[in-house]
């Protein structure tokens, strides 16, 4: 039995080109949109006489504004703070609770525990926004009276909704890690001596880094690309709703907005690439290299 799969040249050469014809369609909308950024005009093909290169759109939008015509601005960094506020609460609170869950699962046995667990992958089957009824009604149970808490208020609920759509599938992931230590690791930590909480953070959490950033990278990207709960529940605005509110309006500039957007992609293609190493070691069975 071969303990590594072996492909032979001409294989390799016939999926990398598979993927890469399964990728030009997404290659190039990316492509026109940035093109589209630096242009006076929409960029809808790759025509060179299409594209008439501008940095007046990138100026227009750190200026906070939303026409090339009128006084009309808006806050674009503060958008961006609270798109960045919903991304990163949404990363943190992924991670913790399913690094924790997803070592309970894995090392403690208790009664129900498989019922549990497919309970949680069901759970993951539901998408946002079947469940976005029963979460406003629970919003407004839960919505303060003061009208000075709301909006501190919107972003903790939304955080914490969108958090908990993502967190099932962290878990089941940061388990099939916790799975691949052995016991024997553990043990020797335990009889030298160290406590419970401490062979958790110090012996298991480093061996599992490339579980985590993976988490935190979806966690991440799950609260950065939302529109429908931060639409529903954010008070303020973020540069999804700003984006989606200003493509339908009658003194839209598109080349702006489409610089608006290639801005958007901006955190999550730099945050990819500094984890890229840890997250080429994570399959979604959650073995390792």
């Amino acid at each position: 039995m071969k303990d590594v799969e072996i492909r032979t040249h001409k294989t390799e050469i016939i999926i990398l080109l598979a993927i890469i014809l399964a990728s030009l369609p997404l290659i190039a909308g990316f492509s026109l949109l940035v093109l589209s950024s630096f242009s006076k005009k929409m960029v809808t093909n790759f025509d060179p006489s299409s594209f008439e290169f501008t940095l007046r759109n990138w100026e227009l939008l750190f200026q906070g504004k939303v026409a090339i015509t009128g006084g009309l601005t808006e806050d674009i960094l503060r958008y961006f703070i609270n798109t960045a506020i919903v991304a990163l609460g949404v990363s943190l609170l992924v991670t913790i609770v399913g690094t924790m869950s997803g070592y309970a699962l894995s090392r403690m046995k208790f009664r129900y525990r498989k019922h549990f667990l497919l309970l949680i992958l069901l759970l993951h089957a539901f998408p946002g926004s079947v469940l976005i009824v029963g979460v406003y009604f629970i919003y407004r149970l839960m919505v303060p009276s003061y009208t000075e808490f709301i909006s501190t208020f919107s972003f903790f609920y939304v955080i914490i909704a969108r958090a908990a759509l993502e967190i099932p599938m962290s878990t089941w992931l940061m388990k099939g890690f916790f799975d691949l230590i052995p016991w024997e690791v553990e043990w020797a930590a335990i009889v030298d001596g160290a406590s419970r909480p401490r062979v958790w953070f110090q012996v298991m959490l480093p061996l599992v880094k490339p579980g985590i950033a993976a988490i935190m990278l979806f966690g991440f990207l799950a609260g950065w690309q939302d529109l429908i709960y931060v639409r529903t529940f954010l008070v303020e605005r973020t540069l999804a709703t700003f984006i989606e509110a200003n493509l339908e309006t009658e003194y839209a500039y598109m080349p702006l907005v489409a610089a608006a957007a290639t801005l958007y992609l901006l955190p999550t293609i730099i945050f990819f690439i500094t984890s890229q190493q840890l997250l080429l070691k994570v399959s979604l069975a959650g073995v390792k290299r």
